[in-house]
């Protein structure tokens, strides 16, 4: 099932639509059917007929080949998310990208009718001609254009200027417009992270909606007309209301254009917000319907500790975020009693369904210098009993272990995962004592240098249980070892900004969120190049803002990691990528960067009965995957049409 590790350094032959292009010559335009969703809008001339809202050459869907059933359009979905910024997740699970995954996790072209790969160094990509947006207006090079010229390049709008995934060595692409239909990314050296970028939950949208965003653009707009909006908006400037208004991810503008699935029908904060389906949406399936075929997602903001509950009355007809392992029992007690849904399993992509993090950039001084000491961070990960923690939360289900790739990644190996994760607090008592930490209290608590008793805090966003559960079992585990762990759970937000700011001693989060890399995949989250990666926030802004913030990595193993991250970069072959991989991973399991826990711990999802179209073993990933994006929730349909 899982072809996720061919190669994917796509060549012009390799990486154009043919297949899709054939589909097209044998469906005749007269063939597509109109939605009764829009057909009342298109009999009032409010709307054209699909005929001409789709592009010349749209993605024909081949449902047969991905073993799944035509479906019908109608009905709406119910899905929940526990905080008003989530209906962002929108966007992360339409999943319309300039090129995505499909079910193989191998690239192909989504928004794109072709793109030609040119060594890595120059990438040609090909629109498709007629494509638009969710309000009509064109799809074509102006739009990138516009991003790249008068957004990107903005000072006002974006003083830190193009993103970094764009930089090769500092370099910034020459980007190039031949025709409307014609985009051209042209750099000196090989960037072969650009492809993968495109396809990412998140996006980096190259491009924007020019024809909407325009009349907020001081270079395309009158000063008095600007004025006037800038003043109803209550903002400060023609740039605070552009970029207040240009939140393609954050999906919270009603008024923006989209090529998503489905268009933001809701204004404002909401507790129940409405998107419906997007009239000029670019995949049909083969019978000429176009997609989705779902009309309206409706997305409930609701309690974070109530979304199992609500799951179990029947409340989501699509659920996997906000449920846990410990969910399951409730799950499966409600489906068997009738409810009107399934409960499936699906595996987690990360590559630990829990982590702890010592943060090697923490404020205080006499922390900082013991977390870096790697018998430290080694001896916090040796005095965990993982195996208890595996049976107490997963039922055995997980597979505990350090931090490292899954299984199905061609660089597993089985000594990583068991690197410094055998319980052995003997060995891990040694280890402090032979880093200078053998004092300790009445208590047995140790001292730290400057004779304050060793207590690690560590902080949670407090959204899972079993994180906490798990936290509780580690607190004796550590206090076998003269450590007092002090659990503090606190919002997500403030967690991360506690972090990157140097405030915390060690937090928990997920492992890596691409637990199954192949050759092809940037290793970027590997090395000290972003301040998400919480055991080195400041080493990471560093990197990203050029070294106007944080610090520079002085640890000679994470400088050894940004040597590899620019070796790949610059690498011609797969064997070279994946060699460097290893390399990265292995100073990965010596160092112990972040402490995993249990990989492999099943995700279970919410699927209401008469949902069709949804795979039952799947891949629950961020990066590569989207959540249920690789899935393509544009093809899941209500048998019927009835949600």
């Amino acid at each position: 099932m899982f072809k996720l590790f061919r190669n994917l350094s796509l060549t012009a032959a390799a990486f154009v639509v043919a297949a899709h292009m054939a589909h097209a010559q044998t469906l005749e335009r007269s063939d597509y059917q109109e939605s009764s969703f829009w057909k009342s809008e298109v009999d009032m001339d409010f709307l054209p007929p699909v005929a001409e809202r789709l592009p010349d050459t749209p993605l024909i869907v081949d449902l047969a080949a991905k073993g799944r059933s035509f479906g019908v359009q109608g009905g709406t979905l119910n899905t929940m998310v526990s905080r008003s910024k989530d209906i962002r997740q929108m966007v992360v699970y339409g999943y319309a990208r300039l090129v995505g995954y499909d079910d193989d996790y191998n690239l192909k072209p989504d928004l794109l009718l072709a793109c030609e790969n040119d060594g890595n160094r120059k990438f040609t990509m090909r629109l498709r001609p007629g494509h638009k947006w969710s309000d009509g207006s064109p799809f074509t090079a102006e739009d990138f254009r516009y991003w790249w010229e008068d957004v990107a390049n903005n000072p006002l709008l974006n003083p830190a200027g193009p993103p970094d995934f764009l930089r090769v060595e500092g370099e910034v692409p020459t980007v190039t417009f031949p025709d409307e239909t014609t985009v051209v990314y042209e750099w000196s050296k090989p960037n072969p992270n650009f492809m993968q970028s495109l396809a990412q939950a998140r996006p980096p949208f190259i491009y924007r909606p020019s024809a909407y965003l325009k009349q907020f653009h001081a270079d395309f707009t009158a000063p008095e007309a600007l004025e006037e909006e800038v003043d109803y908006a209550r903002v400060k400037s023609w740039a605070a209301l552009h970029n207040k208004l240009d939140n393609m991810y954050k999906f919270d503008n009603h008024e923006l254009p989209t090529l998503q699935p489905w268009m933001n029908a809701s204004s404002g904060k909401k507790i129940r917000h409405q998107f419906v389906r997007n009239p000029f949406y670019h995949r049909i399936d083969s019978r000429g319907v176009q997609l989705p075929y779902i009309d309206t997602v409706e997305m409930e903001i609701v309690s974070g500790g109530l979304i199992a509950a609500k799951s179990n009355a029947g409340e989501a007809d699509l659920q996997a975020r906000g449920l846990g392992f410990r969910d399951i029992p409730i799950l499966r007690k409600g489906e068997n009693e009738g409810g009107n849904y399934r409960s499936v399993l699906w595996q987690s992509g990360a590559a630990s369904q829990i982590a702890i993090y010592p943060n090697l950039n923490v404020n205080d001084p006499v922390w900082r210098e013991v977390l870096r000491n790697v018998r430290v961070r080694r001896a916090l990960s040796l005095a965990i009993n993982r195996r208890a923690i595996n049976k107490a939360l997963y039922f055995k289900l997980g597979h505990p272990g350090a931090m490292a790739v899954l299984e199905k990644s061609p660089f597993f190996e089985d000594k990583m995962r068991s690197a410094w994760a055998a319980y052995d607090p003997e060995l891990a008592n040694h280890m402090l004592d032979a880093a200078g930490l053998s004092e300790k209290d009445a208590y047995g608590i140790r001292y730290l240098p400057d004779g304050r008793r060793m207590e690690l805090i560590v902080e949670t966003a407090g959204e899972r249980q079993e994180v906490e559960n798990a936290l509780q079992i580690i607190t004796d585990d550590w206090n076998d070892i003269g450590i007092k762990l002090i659990l503090r759970p606190l919002d997500r937000d403030i967690l991360r900004n506690r972090v990157f700011s140097g405030t915390t001693m060690a937090s928990v989060w997920y492992g890596w969120d691409n637990g199954l890399p192949g050759p092809y995949t940037s290793p970027s989250y590997l090395a000290p190049t972003d301040q998400t990666f919480l055991a080195w926030p400041k080493w990471g802004q560093y990197h990203q803002t050029s070294g106007q913030v944080g610090e520079h990595p002085d640890d000679p193993a994470a400088k050894q990691l940004m040597h590899l991250m620019h070796d790949w970069n610059n690498a011609t072959d797969d064997a070279t990528r994946s060699q460097i991989w290893h390399d990265m991973l292995m100073i990965h399991a010596e160092q112990v960067y972040g402490i995993g826990l249990v990989s492999g711990a099943p995700q279970p999802v919410v699927i209401n009965r008469n949902l069709r179209n949804v795979p039952d073993k799947a891949i629950w990933a961020w990066d590569p995957g989207a959540h249920f994006g690789v899935h393509r929730v544009d093809e899941f349909y209500f048998e019927g049409g009835q949600g």
